[in-house]
């Protein structure tokens, strides 16, 4: 699933493209993709519409358009954007086309079809997204030890859970979560409660530093975007754990674990994170 750095970089790549470009036509081929509106008024609404600049909200994309409307896009699982002339050749799993006014065509494709868009009007309340639920940005300067310690220091859960709850930090999933404890030297299974102010201080700090290292690993070019067709991502490489089961761990040497924990795979080093 695209995480934060992965979605921050579709905005960079895909935002620019497409900003001051009119929306000539929009065609839909899987209506269930767009959860609001229906899809018939989603394609009669945008056509004419002009890209303004486009946010990252979390793992949800944000292109405003100049008349005050909001197109909204979580990719969720497998979804991809791509900004594309007409003769390139379409993904298998295209569900939705947006014909541009500099011939280009931005097109969403994704196999699950987990993915969706809504179109929220200028000054109307988005009961629908649930983008307005999430929680602190990594990067924000009230994402601070303070503010992780008050809404999980008592809590028994397992810190690698806390780091994925949207609704206190938006953008970590499982890949970041395993990536961001490793470097804390802090056990995913560990219950919140046991850690200590230091602990909750180096793991404040060791959020932002780990995204920021892995959005810039992850630098691409349009060019580069579009030939791998939106999937492959720079910073795959420099993963220490995850994915690594059974590896070595990069900076001991002892074989790293894999256990579950709230579902979901987790890696780490039996020595470095005790």
């Amino acid at each position: 699933m695209p995480e934060f750095p992965e979605v921050e970089t579709v905005r960079r790549v895909i935002g620019p493209q497409i900003q001051g470009r009119r929306i000539e036509k929009v065609t839909v081929k899987r209506p269930e993709v767009v959860a609001h509106p229906d899809a018939d008024e989603f394609c009669r609404r945008l056509s004419g519409q002009v890209f303004g600049s486009m946010t990252r909200r979390g793992k949800f994309l944000a292109a405003r358009l100049e008349s005050g409307d909001t197109l909204l896009l979580h990719l969720r699982m497998t979804g991809c954007l791509l900004a594309a002339p007409p003769e390139f050749p379409k993904e298998k799993h295209t569900h939705v086309v947006f014909q541009l006014s500099d011939g280009k065509e931005l097109r969403f494709s994704d196999t699950r079809r987990f993915g969706r868009f809504w179109l929220i009007g200028a000054g109307e309340a988005d009961p629908y997204s649930g983008i307005g639920k999430l929680g602190r940005e990594p990067f924000a300067p009230d994402c601070t030890a303070e503010y992780l310690f008050a809404r999980f220091g008592k809590r028994k859960k397992a810190i690698k859970e806390c780091l994925m709850e949207q609704s206190v930090i938006a953008g970590i999933g499982n890949i970041y979560s395993d990536e961001i404890l490793f470097a804390a030297g802090l056990h995913p299974a560990r219950a919140a409660d046991s850690l200590t102010g230091a602990e909750w201080e180096r793991l404040a700090a060791l959020i932002p530093e780990r995204l920021s290292f892995f959005i810039a690993k992850n630098a691409i070019t349009p060019e580069e975007y579009l030939q791998t067709k939106g999937r492959d991502y720079h910073n795959t490489p420099f993963l220490q754990v995850y994915g690594h089961a059974g590896d070595p761990c990069p900076v001991c040497g002892t074989t790293l674990c894999r256990t579950v924990i709230g579902g979901r795979s987790s890696v780490y080093c039996p020595r470095c994170q005790k």
